[in-house]
């Protein structure tokens, strides 16, 4: 897909691998939704906000539109699903970037943490997904990019409940990708299998070098060759590993 003109959504964009993949995507052509519970009216203890994306978006050129979306409540969802297509009538690249999670032994933590790590980290992506999938259907075309982690395969600081909930990310990703295939929307997933550098990854880690760790706007150059692909390059998880030796081969 080329993404000049058309319209993105991406979540968790007020910092880290979320605002870096808005502002790569706005950077080549793209309007840009902003989603996450990060916003002015509403700000984190970590630095970053969708307004602050959406100035960056627009300072490119392009569109950009700043939804507080809490991706744990159903109805946040459904409305910013709602405004985007009421603003811009389409959606083309949807990138599921939001994420939590709840570090400690398993016993140690208690099923409320459980349930949000499951419910951002997998429900969330589904809702997102269903709510936008009818139009990219309707369109006959569209781009679905979920952002995993190695957790998926290993249990580290992070805890279990999120590595559970990326494995199960990496196989919704392939079984979504084998249904709507015929309909022309390609489903992958990117698997950051190395550290990066984001606000949030820093801000956990006091006290660690993180000199040799990965900017962000890795991950963005990654998601924008991954959806820079044909259709028919769907239901893959790939690492950036793997999109750097392909790029490295074309």
């Amino acid at each position: 897909m080329d993404v000049q003109n058309k319209v993105a959504v991406v979540t968790g964009a007020s910092r880290g691998i979320g605002r870096a993949i808005a502002v790569a995507l706005a950077a080549a052509g793209a309007d840009v939704v902003c989603t996450a519970r990060s916003s002015e009216a509403s700000p984190s203890k970590i630095p970053g906000t969708i307004d602050q994306t959406a100035r960056e978006v627009e300072a490119l050129g392009h569109r950009a539109l700043a939804i507080p979306t809490n991706l744990a409540k159903d109805e946040e969802i459904e409305a910013m699903a709602q405004r985007t297509l009421a603003e811009f009538g389409r959606i083309d690249i949807l990138v599921n970037n939001a994420a939590v999670s709840a570090p400690g032994s398993f016993l140690d933590v208690p099923p409320k943490h459980w349930d949000l790590v499951m419910n951002v980290n997998v429900r969330g992506v589904y809702l997102c997904t269903r709510a936008f999938l009818p139009t990219m259907i309707e369109q006959s075309s569209g781009c679905i990019i979920n952002i995993s982690s190695y957790a998926s395969q290993v249990v580290g600081n992070w805890g279990l409940a999120y590595s559970v909930s990326k494995a199960a990310l990496e196989r919704l990703t392939i079984g979504l990708a084998a249904e709507v295939e015929p309909c022309n929307i390609a489903v992958n997933a990117l698997q950051i299998e190395r550290f990066v550098a984001s606000e949030g990854f820093v801000y956990l880690t006091p006290g660690t070098d993180h000199s040799t760790w990965d900017d962000p706007k890795v991950v963005g150059e990654a998601t924008l060759w991954l959806i820079s692909q044909d259709p028919s390059y769907t239901g893959q998880v790939v690492t950036l590993g793997d999109i750097e030796s392909q790029r490295g081969q074309a």
